[in-house]
């Protein structure tokens, strides 16, 4: 199992329901960290088709790039399955994708933000975007499905999108930064009416950065994906409107698949988890 690394509570949650549903099912896990760098996840998977594991998961960093080391393993008939994180790679190189729909939390995002501000007197609403790592499918799609719903309606427009690499420190940075050069909460003397942040770990580290500077965001609706307990409890404190689940808990699911693999059975091309949309309104 090769994971990208430790950058969010999301992160650690998600590897640890992997080792307690292995260790339910008496699986033995060959683990290593990539640290995010996508080097390290090609000598990991490599080392894995050395030892000749059964099955190989991992979550990929970015979606290109692995179409060689998936023919490897293949070549040493060791099934590989995908998780959290989608590749565009040859599907005959991989067995199946086990994960979260980016594409439909952006657009649960998007309809949010539309049913809010139908009941809101203004015409126009300016929106910044904290996306996630360049390049990553997770990010993609996420921005994708909410300019699905959002580019639809004149009302809406994106006055800046910056890539938070889904990292909390990055997040502070960002709004520090913008809040440094433009005096407060707004970009070259446009309000920002909407924040749309792919992960909680950003959310939180913007939220650091407005109370650092004593700002509070009344009338600045900020919509968020994961649902980490950090996050729920600052929707909670009406510090956020919006958080779509992103659920974590892969690892009873993955341990169906691979114990269906290994006996020689053909699993779903994608399997999706079941999540839900926390608003202010629940």
């Amino acid at each position: 199992f090769s994971q990208i690394g430790t950058e969010s509570a999301w992160r650690i949650q998600n590897t640890k329901s992997i080792f307690e549903a292995a260790k339910d099912r008496n699986i033995e896990i060959l683990y290593d960290d990539a640290k995010q760098k996508q080097s390290n996840q090609l000598k990991a998977i490599r080392s894995f088709i050395v030892y000749q594991v059964d099955v190989i998961v991992f979550v990929p960093i970015v979606s290109d790039g692995w179409d060689n080391v998936l023919q490897e393993a293949k070549d040493a008939n060791i099934p590989v399955i995908v998780i959290d994180r989608q590749i565009n790679a040859d599907p005959s190189l991989y067995a199946g994708f086990l994960g979260e729909d980016g594409f439909e939390q952006g657009k649960s995002a998007a309809k949010f933000l539309i049913n809010k501000c139908n009941n809101s007197p203004k015409k126009k609403f300016n929106i910044l975007e904290l996306a996630g790592t360049a390049n990553s499918s997770i990010a993609v799609s996420r921005a994708e499905g909410f300019r699905e719903i959002i580019e639809k309606d004149a009302r809406f427009n994106f006055i800046h999108s910056e890539d938070g690499d889904f990292l909390r420190s990055r997040g502070k940075e960002i709004m520090d930064k913008i809040i440094a050069k433009n005096g407060g909460l707004k970009i070259e003397n446009n309000s920002i009416d909407v924040i749309f942040s792919h992960n909680d770990p950003m959310t939180l580290g913007l939220l650091e950065s407005l109370d650092e500077h004593k700002i509070l965001p009344k009338n600045t609706i900020i919509i968020s994906i994961d649902a980490e307990q950090e996050s729920i409890d600052a929707l909670k404190e009406g510090k956020l409107n919006c958080v779509v689940e992103c659920n974590p808990n892969l690892g009873p699911t993955l341990m169906d698949l691979v114990q269906k693999i290994s006996a020689g059975e053909t699993i779903p091309r994608s399997t999706y988890m079941q999540e839900t949309v926390f608003t202010e309104d629940d």
